[in-house]
């Protein structure tokens, strides 16, 4: 594709044979398919539309006669140290695994409190806290997120409740309630400011009005909405971002006291612009103000129509007031990832069949153009599915990197039932882990070598493993977990805290702890070792958002307190007063795992060796 035929591949991919491991061995390295490959994945069947929870059904090639269907690999034969490594999980050895989860989250979040509240974030290698850099305006890996708000005490908040550890929860929500403002000399990035604030402020207020209090009596003693009131007074500060906008896309950064800035850019991604209409939403529904609600609606249509006509692909950064893009790149990972995602998840909590319909289509154009490597995960020739980024006006291949964010994909995938595809996703991305103890920002799979070096502690990868655990109740994630762990604990630990990693390899640090560490990175890991947690009797009824916060699955959050005016394209349908989901963790979900292998492997042994192999482990 493009100029990177020019290029001298790595010898990286092998073909796989069912006969013996012998002859797996014996076949010749040769150029990954992910660099050249065209092929395009079968159409979701006519007749059969995507619903929540439902496998996505494609029109699969036959297996090819040498390799009948039916017969099946020996996993303890051929590739036993995978089945001997991965295939059972002791309950005691569980149980360390939730202490540790538990342990890592509360030095992260004893520290902060002692040494860095009521600032934003913890540098754990000084043992300080840190705000705005108020002498570089221009900062915005820090200006962007923090704003002087205590983020890392309110990010947290829901994972307290989630820990059952109701004393802390009703004190941090006080705290919250007392010290905090968003009056402030801020300029924070829309983004950010929703999914970090709003969102947990959100999740907190309905952990406290929930009537059935699953998680311990959670509601401090006179609570007034103060949590909702401060949601509403921040969502009120970002609305500037909407304003003088041609196109409905919001600029990217605003000012918490004086609006948008004057030097504020008219770029801004996909994702950033595109992700807002969860907490939006939800919080236009608590209250019966649909203003919020709306301007992230339209946000997202404006983009909507801005996606290719060949392709039905969406680039990663847009000008806001021409429509044009900047960025043509199209894939999963920074830009892109979150917006996809809260396609799904606006779905499953609204019920607007635009929202389905958008993401089925995307969903879609993903497979068709994005989609690399064998057409099924656990069957066939060719190396694994990989999700490459292409150009979004033609579909060919810009680069040769993914990055880490994209992680979250496989969990994703979970919710819509294409569980299979999700294993295989999964799976490459762990044997990066393995093979760094981290995952890099970017990895070139090409060259076998990360392009970016650090690694801030992210989740993706640990949310996918989650839900994946949760799909499918295999041994072989909370190993993934307890390897996750850690390595968190060997190479990220330090005096105050964990810190972000500035190089996979050679181990050197940030002073770093973002606040997603303890929203998300520490609530998946208890979360996968915990069993017995109130989310996982409770029927499912939550939804996380990108940030990790949960939400109810509510039928209050499909009823509107004022009359829908706002134009749909053309063919959209209006069931949002059905509750039609399937959750992620019915044993529904897993109708595309055979049941042979539920307790097997979830990726054939031989496939496994294949992924190790393309990362340079083996």
């Amino acid at each position: 594709m493009g100029f990177y035929r020019s290029f001298v591949p790595f010898r990286l991919g092998f073909s796989v044979v069912r006969q013996a491991e012998a002859q797996a061995h014996a076949q010749a390295a040769k150029q990954p398919s992910w660099l050249d490959q065209t092929w395009v994945r079968g159409q979701v069947a006519e007749g059969h539309p995507l619903t929540i929870g439902e496998p996505v059904v494609c029109k699969r090639r036959p297996p090819p006669a040498t390799r009948p269907a039916g017969t099946g690999y020996n996993f303890l034969d051929s590739f036993g140290a995978y089945s001997r490594k991965y295939s059972a999980f002791p309950e005691p050895q569980r149980r360390r695994m939730k202490e540790a989860a538990l342990r890592m989250f509360y030095f992260g979040y004893e520290n902060y409190m002692e040494h860095a509240f009521p600032q934003d974030e913890l540098n754990p290698i000084d043992c300080r806290g840190r705000g705005p850099d108020r002498d570089n305006p221009s900062n915005i890996n820090i200006n962007d997120v923090l704003g002087n708000y205590s983020l890392t005490l309110i990010d947290a908040l829901d994972t307290l409740a989630v820990l059952g550890n109701a004393s802390e929860f009703k004190r941090a929500v006080k705290l919250v309630i007392t010290t905090v403002s968003f009056n402030k000399d801020s300029t924070v990035q829309v983004f950010e400011a929703t999914i970090r604030i709003l969102g947990s402020l959100l999740s907190a207020h309905m952990i406290i009005m929930d009537p059935a209090q699953p998680f311990g009596n959670m509601a401090p003693e006179g609570y007034d909405d103060e949590l909702l009131h401060l949601a509403r007074d921040l969502a009120v500060r970002l609305l500037p971002a909407f304003e003088n906008t041609k196109t409905g896309i919001p600029h990217p950064r605003v000012n918490l006291k004086k609006g948008v800035p004057s030097t504020c850019i008219n770029e801004t991604c996909t994702a950033g612009a595109g992700s807002l209409l969860v907490e939006f939403g939800i919080l236009s529904r608590l209250i019966g103000d649909s203003t919020f609600e709306w301007v992230a609606r339209q946000a997202v249509r404006a983009l909507w129509k801005l996606r290719s006509d060949e392709t039905g692909l969406l680039g990663n950064v847009v000008n806001i007031q021409t429509g044009q893009w900047v960025g043509k790149q199209s894939g999963l990972g920074a830009g892109m990832d979150s917006f996809y995602e809260y396609l799904l998840k606006s779905y499953i909590l609204f019920g607007e069949s635009e929202d389905l319909e958008m993401f089925n289509a995307a969903y879609e154009s993903i497979q068709n153009h994005l989609r690399r490597g064998r057409e099924a995960c656990n069957e066939g020739e060719g190396d694994p599915p990989l999700y490459v980024n292409v150009n979004m006006v033609n579909g060919q291949l810009m680069n040769t990197w993914i990055d880490s964010l994209q992680a979250f994909f496989p969990g994703l995938q979970v919710l819509t039932g294409d569980v299979e595809d999700a294993i295989c996703l999964h799976a490459f991305y762990y044997a990066i882990w393995k093979r760094y103890g981290a995952l890099p920002e970017r990895y070139n799979w090409q060259l076998q070598a990360p392009d970016v070096m650090f690694y801030p502690l992210r989740p993706e990868l640990v949310e996918s493993t989650y839900l994946l655990y949760q799909a499918t109740k295999n041994p072989f994630y909370l190993h993934v977990g307890m390897d996750i762990l850690q390595s968190l604990e060997k190479y990220t630990k330090v005096r105050c805290g964990y810190a972000t990693l500035h190089h996979v390899i050679d181990k050197s640090k940030e002073d770093r702890m973002e606040s997603f560490f303890l929203s998300e990175t520490c609530k998946y890991l208890y979360l996968l070792f915990d069993e017995d947690n109130p989310l996982h009797r409770s029927g499912s009824k939550y939804l996380f958002t990108t940030e990790g916060h949960i939400l109810p699955i509510d039928k209050i959050f499909r009823e509107k307190s004022w009359e829908d005016t706002t134009s749909k394209e053309e063919g959209f349908v209006d069931n949002s007063g059905e509750l039609d989901h399937r959750p992620a963790n019915s044993s529904i979900n897993c109708s595309r795992v055979p049941s042979e292998r539920r307790y097997a492997l979830p990726l054939k042994g031989v496939y496994m060796q294949q992924i190790d192999q393309m990362v340079g482990l083996l």
